[in-house]
């Protein structure tokens, strides 16, 4: 699994980080990190998938509605957010990939709904869904890729990030979504005690 340990210590930006990376890379780091999700769910019952874990700093300003904005987010809810990212970061990559310019409208996102994702099998079905979306947006780069076309991006990221190109934007959803293994992890225990206390 790539250690984004360098950036996230502010000691190289991202986008130098992401020019020692192939498309290859890509699609390894792909592999295993839907392989990783999937071991954050496999042993759970549908009842650990749905649990809304205690989470004091939860506030997501995206939240469907303010009652839902300072809720935990249950596995399900996981496995939606970051496949939906990951998802994103791809498709804007293979743009840039193919020449095609790309700013930050609109976005090119959907998530499926979290309130959906109540079972194993379908937090099951979702992450291997994305694994093979995210390997047909890297099955849609060129043999020869646009490395030199950047994502039009505001001046405050490109202070902060560095212009990424397409492999650039598509380790960004990797780096989002490995971000999340230790919520991950917590959730599962939580929802994991819970059930085997009857709670």
């Amino acid at each position: 699994m790539i250690d984004f340990g360098p950036v996230t210590r502010e000691e190289v930006k991202f986008a130098d980080f992401a020019r020692t990376f192939t498309v290859a890379d890509l699609r390894a780091q792909t592999n295993a990190s839907t392989a990783q999700l999937y071991t954050f769910v496999a042993d759970a019952t549908d009842a650990e998938i749905a649990f809304i874990p205690h989470d004091p700093v939860a506030n997501d300003p995206y939240a469907a509605t303010e009652a839902e904005r300072h809720i935990g987010w249950s596995l399900g809810h996981l496995v939606a957010h970051v496949t939906a990212s990951s998802e994103e970061s791809a498709a804007i990559a293979s743009l840039l990939a193919r020449g095609v310019p790309y700013g930050r409208e609109p976005r090119l996102r959907y998530e499926t709904p979290w309130k959906h994702m109540t079972t194993w099998q379908r937090a099951v079905q979702r992450i291997e869904e994305s694994r093979r979306i995210r390997l047909g947006y890297l099955d849609a780069f060129p043999d020869e890729p646009n490395l030199t076309l950047v994502q039009e991006n505001s001046e405050r990221f490109v202070a902060r990030f560095g212009e990424l190109n397409a492999i650039g934007r598509f380790l960004m959803g990797l780096q989002h979504e490995i971000g999340h293994y230790e919520q991950f992890r917590e959730v599962a225990r939580q929802a994991r005690e819970a059930v085997q206390s009857g709670a």
